[in-house]
């Protein structure tokens, strides 16, 4: 019998807590509760959640200093919550690596279905027949979400290894800004397409540059390909 995956709720407020929880239990999903963020960081050490909801907003570390944490060593499915809807607070979420991002007030029944399609997502990645990808100077890893550089690790969000992996996955095929939203995210995502910009960048800058056979490559008004030069 498959074991559940279990669930981290970071929230401050209770009711948050009671709404998500009769949900989750209902589902048959066990959760934990944390109330600030350093009791959400000691939970991710000491219990090693499936998923983490964690709000933005939160007592003694925010949910953006929680998210930058993980990130470090991490790559823990997370789902922000908060009840600011400014533009700019859902792209930073996602730029650190959340893998979703909800506006309060919001349906427990949506948080649900994000939790269940984030979590299928992750696990059809996981099973994909080739997960590792190999080119001179390069190896991405989506097993264990690490990009490697002539043997040096680099440090990339998992949303930055997921966008290489599907771009190296297709070396010559041009995605515009949906598709990669699409695939990667894994649902219709109603955010600003320049979040697909900005990791793009954010993965050149730590890409090397200089000496490789390969390059993300803007294709200008349309998107962006991974070229490997013959």
């Amino acid at each position: 019998m498959n074991k559940l995956p279990h669930i981290l709720i970071c929230d401050d407020d209770p009711v948050v807590h009671e709404s998500l929880g009769l949900y989750l239990s209902y589902e048959g999903y066990p959760y934990i509760s944390a109330y600030d963020g350093e009791d959400a960081l000691k939970h991710v050490e000491s219990d090693h959640p499936d998923l983490m909801v964690l709000d933005l907003m939160m007592p003694k570390k925010s949910g953006i200093d929680v998210c930058r944490e993980i990130r470090k060593d991490s790559s823990l499915p997370i789902i922000m919550l908060t009840a600011k809807g400014e533009e700019i607070d859902r792209i930073l979420g996602l730029e650190l690596g959340a893998d979703d991002y909800i506006v309060k007030p919001f349906s427990p029944r949506e948080v649900i279905a994000r939790i269940k399609a984030v979590l299928r997502r992750m696990n059809e990645q996981s099973n994909e027949s080739k997960s590792t990808l190999r080119f001179p100077g390069l190896e991405i890893n989506l097993d264990n979400y690490e990009i490697r550089s002539y043997d040096k690790i680099l440090p990339c969000t998992p949303k930055e290894v997921e966008i290489l992996h599907l771009l190296a996955s297709h070396p010559g095929q041009v995605f515009d800004r949906e598709q990669i939203l699409s695939r990667v995210w894994g649902y219709d995502f109603f955010g600003d397409t320049r979040t697909v910009d900005t990791h793009i960048k954010r993965i050149r800058q730590k890409l090397p540059q200089e000496n490789v056979p390969w390059c993300l490559r803007t294709v200008y008004g349309v998107g962006y390909k991974f070229e490997v030069n013959q």
